[in-house]
Formats: C-alpha cells, structure tokens, sequence
C-alpha cells in the first residue's frame, strides 16, 4: 500500500473580526494542518502558535473531531496595554472522522505551537494479507 500525504488548504475566509451589525468578535481562525496516512494510523499536525495546553480543547464526538484553541500573547508585567490592533486568536477546526478509526485509542501531544494529533485505525479496518492455500 502506498504511503498517501495530503496537506488541508487553508480557508481564506476563516479569519472574522466584524459581523453586519457591526458588533466586534474575536478572530477565529482556522489553523494550518498537514495530514499524513499510513496503514495503521492517519498523524494531522495543526499549527496553533502562542497555544498552550489549558487553553487547548480537542473533541471527538457522533463522528466529529473538533479542535479548539485560544492563544495567548504575553504582555510583560510592567506594562499596560492602552492599544491592540490585533487580539489573540481563537482557533477552531473540525473533521469527520471514519469509523474506520479507533476515537477512544487518539493520542494528542502539544509542542512548541504544533498540535500532533494521531489517530489509529480499528484492527479490523487495517489491510491485511490474504493467505491462499492449494486446493
């Protein structure tokens, strides 16, 4: 079986500051992932930069992956913020995820801003050789 990479395309609208009514939000944004698969496993690596682990939720539900992360920009403490063009970003992401996978088996690790999130294929969706005997 081949080795297949795909890298997501990033959304270009992902980014909302201004509603219609003119009522600000937070921006969200969608964050960056690459996405490779092998026979055991599918890795996604999601670029979520100035996040740390209390600010980081990740949600499989009804066959839905969901990643949530706020980042935080440090201010010293011996100053006062008066003026900030941009607020932290909020991300957020969603997947669909097979049944082919084992949701309860994910394993998730931060590291410097890069979420590696690795999900495991049921044994019984791995390829598998077929033996054929003589007859």
């Amino acid at each position: 079986m081949s080795d297949n990479r795909q890298v997501a395309q990033r959304d270009q609208g992902a980014v909302t500051l201004e509603q219609a009514d003119g009522v600000r939000r937070r921006a969200t944004w969608t964050p960056a992932v690459d996405i490779f698969e092998d026979p055991h496993a599918v890795t996604l690596w999601a670029h979520l930069p100035g996040v740390s682990r209390e600010r980081l939720e990740i949600k499989v539900h009804d066959g839905r992956l969901t990643i949530e992360a706020e980042s935080v920009v440090p201010v010293p403490p011996n100053l006062r913020l008066s003026h900030a063009e941009l607020r932290a970003p909020f991300f957020s992401r969603s997947f669909t995820v097979s049944e082919d996978f084992d949701t309860s088996k994910i394993d998730a690790v931060l590291k410097d801003g890069v979420l590696k999130l690795t999900l495991p294929r049921r044994e019984e969706a791995r390829p598998r050789r077929i033996e054929v005997g003589l007859g």
